[in-house]
């Protein structure tokens, strides 16, 4: 994967892959922000992508994330939170298990700071709170064994 990113005005940037580009506007969007954004559409996407994959439809998908982060310089992530919520015609806990494969095993942007920052997550699954501040446990990630999925690439 090869990113490139040029100086186009002020600090206006555009970055550009294989496949696209788009424009880095700081300081109305900090990178941090772009970054923050990225980890959380890697997650959200992986919870419309695996539900597919089993026949099964997700709607009113809504995914908070906030970070804490260091005071000092470098100013690195501490703790990472997750809210999930949507509404799906699974029951809860194949559901919870959708989460759980995108964060443990799927997810290649969150797996990337997951052994430098704490990350918690809760669901809201139809209406119903059925996690709730449950912490990832760190390392290289799981052996949940999902199969092949079509999703964002990496």
């Amino acid at each position: 994967m090869k990113v490139t990113i040029s100086h186009q005005e002020g600090m206006k940037f555009e970055a550009k892959t294989a496949k696209s580009s788009f424009i880095i506007d700081c300081p109305v969007i900090s990178p941090i922000e772009y970054f923050l954004a990225g980890l959380i559409a890697c997650t959200t996407s992986d919870i419309i992508v695996i539900p597919k994959n089993q026949d099964k439809t997700v709607t009113d998908l809504v995914v908070d994330g906030e970070v804490v982060r260091n005071d000092d310089h470098p100013r690195k992530f501490n703790s990472f939170r997750l809210d999930y919520k949507f509404n799906s015609d699974a029951d809860d806990t194949m559901a919870a298990r959708w989460v759980m494969a995108s964060l443990e095993t799927y997810c290649s942007t969150v797996n990337t700071i997951r052994d430098t920052t704490r990350i918690t997550y809760s669901i809201t699954h139809n209406g119903k709170i059925i996690r709730e501040n449950e912490e990832m446990i760190s390392g290289g990630g799981s052996n949940i064994d999902m199969g092949e999925i079509e999703s964002c690439p990496s």
